[in-house]
């Protein structure tokens, strides 16, 4: 009896003792951090063990709802997830601010955004804008109505298995885990085209924007989802319901993907035999522009279906469009959106030797085609500021293929200022593209006009045939191939010439023939 009273007595101390402990680590929180620093050495206290529900609820929130970065997770390691890459996405600062917030990146180069203050879009193509940023509707609803919403809803397409390559879906590679898993909910419900459900994760609305945004940029092949959703959350902040919205192609999609496939394939098909994806990149961009036309009144104007089908659209729909071809052709191109004068939206395209901005919709304008084509963040300073995600997608540095359409354009320039075949009155019969029908050719017309001076002209095609044949001039080979046998003919003394090329369209060649044959 005595034992089992000094056991009970020695329990009840104990329990005091630990009682007083929890009270004096209430009030000294220091000497509860040190004694997780002793029991947990190397680990620190995370921002949501610090700040509370708050923080946890911002633990993957890019942005705030003013545009801003947010830092509260404090998480900046690098992450892997899938087919993400620690390489992608780099940071970047919105507007002058920010931070690199949930952002996994090994990189330190970040986008410099210019001042709003200084962007000047030129007359050209001032108005040719029309990007509509994602429209979030968030309902506060009660708890009663959350449980019903449980009660009657499910996840629909969870998108488990789902995998998206950091280097062809970068706002993918700016989520966490947690926005991953809902990432991938939305992407999988999308294509099935399931518009209500309950997320897979704990999630506020304004992390639910960043994450559709995710979603609704990475992929332009989901050409039926509208940029604007819903959802229904309650106090706490959670939501409880998502609402997806789609436009009139959803009610027949399996006829829309054929013509959508259609039109896209068409262009990738001519440009997939091209020696390199810049050549690519070129033919696409130039394919997009000659069957485009800019309309900021056009039917489902914000996606690639209103570009590839139906021919009309806003600067959303061309860049959509350029990036869903390229990522067919296998180069990574990110839809990139931001200010230029007004709420606009381009690409950037990812080369040999870096990243470089594409702008086709102001390429579109009626002045230089290449205008905005493959230029550096610094090129675009003056008229073009990324906003939203976008400011984590990479910088563009890249200088191999900047201003080589300049050079082409130049050379076009030059080629336009050429005479063509039909300026020069010569007809189809005096077209050569063999040296031998050339020779029989100089020779009757010699015979033809006989002895005297005079001038006849001649068009031969390429310029390798045009080079044979003056030097053949210059060397005396002319003379047995031709003109000796129509001397002879003619019982002329001797005759002069003169021979003088020039260049015309199409690779052609006038050849001027200046005679002066003498009995």
């Amino acid at each position: 009896m005595r034992v089992l009273r000094k056991i009970l007595y020695a329990l009840a101390l104990f329990l005091a003792l630990c009682c007083v402990f929890i009270i004096i680590c209430a009030v000294r929180p220091d000497i509860t951090a040190k004694v997780r620093d002793t029991l947990y050495p190397g680990k620190e206290a995370s921002s949501a063990d610090e700040e509370g529900p708050a923080a946890q609820d911002a633990a993957y929130v890019l942005q705030d709802e003013n545009g801003g970065a947010s830092d509260d997770n404090g998480d900046d390691g690098e992450q892997t997830d899938g087919g993400g890459q620690s390489d992608l996405p780099q940071g970047g600062q919105q507007n002058g601010g920010g931070d690199k917030a949930g952002l996994r990146s090994d990189n330190t180069e970040d986008y410099v955004a210019p001042n709003e203050a200084d962007i000047v879009v030129p007359d050209e193509v001032s108005g040719k804008n029309g990007y509509r940023q994602i429209e979030g509707d968030a309902q506060q609803i009660g708890d009663d109505d959350a449980d019903d919403i449980r009660s009657r809803l499910d996840y629909g397409h969870t998108g488990d298995g789902l995998d998206f390559d950091a280097a062809y879906y970068p706002y993918y590679a700016m989520l966490d885990d947690t926005g991953r898993h809902v990432y991938r909910q939305i992407y999988a419900n999308a294509d099935a085209v399931y518009p209500t459900f309950m997320p897979v994760e704990d999630v506020t609305s304004a992390q639910l924007r960043n994450i559709f945004a995710a979603v609704y940029n990475d992929h332009p092949e989901l050409f039926w989802v509208e940029t604007a959703y819903a959802c229904k959350y309650i106090s706490t902040g959670q939501c409880v319901e998502i609402d997806l919205a789609f436009n009139r192609t959803s009610q027949e999609l399996d006829s829309a993907k054929a013509v959508f496939g259609e039109q896209a394939g068409g262009i990738a098909a001519g440009a997939q035999g091209l020696s390199d994806n810049y050549a690519k990149e070129k033919y696409v961009h130039d394919r997009l522009i000659d069957r485009i036309t800019y309309n900021a009144g056009a039917e489902m104007n914000q996606s690639a279906y209103s570009a590839l089908v139906n021919g009309q659209t806003v600067c959303a729909g061309y860049a959509r469009a350029f990036q869903y071809i390229m990522q067919q052709l296998g180069v990574p191109c990110y839809y990139c959106t931001g200010y230029a004068g007004e709420s606009h939206a381009w690409n950037i395209i990812s080369l040999d030797d870096g990243f470089y901005n594409v702008d086709a919709t102001w390429d579109d304008s009626g002045g230089g085609n290449y205008d905005y084509f493959n230029k550096t963040d610094a090129d675009y300073a003056s008229s073009h500021i990324r906003q939203e995600l976008s400011v984590y997608l990479p910088p563009c540095n890249g200088q191999a293929y900047r201003d080589l359409e300049r050079n082409e354009a130049s050379e076009g320039e030059a080629e336009a200022a050429l005479r063509s075949i039909y300026d020069t009155g010569v007809t189809q019969d005096r077209i050569f593209t063999d040296m031998e029908s050339y020779y029989e050719d100089c020779h009757d017309r010699i015979v033809q006009n006989g002895i005297g001076d005079y001038t006849f002209y001649s068009v031969v095609t390429g310029e390798e045939l045009a080079e044979e044949i003056m030097k053949n001039y210059y060397s005396g080979e002319y003379a047995p191939a031709y003109m000796q046998q129509a001397i002879d003919e003619l019982g002329a003394a001797y005759c002069t010439w003169e021979v003088t090329p020039e260049r015309l369209q199409g690779g052609m060649y006038l050849l001027e023939h200046e005679m002066h044959v003498t009995q």
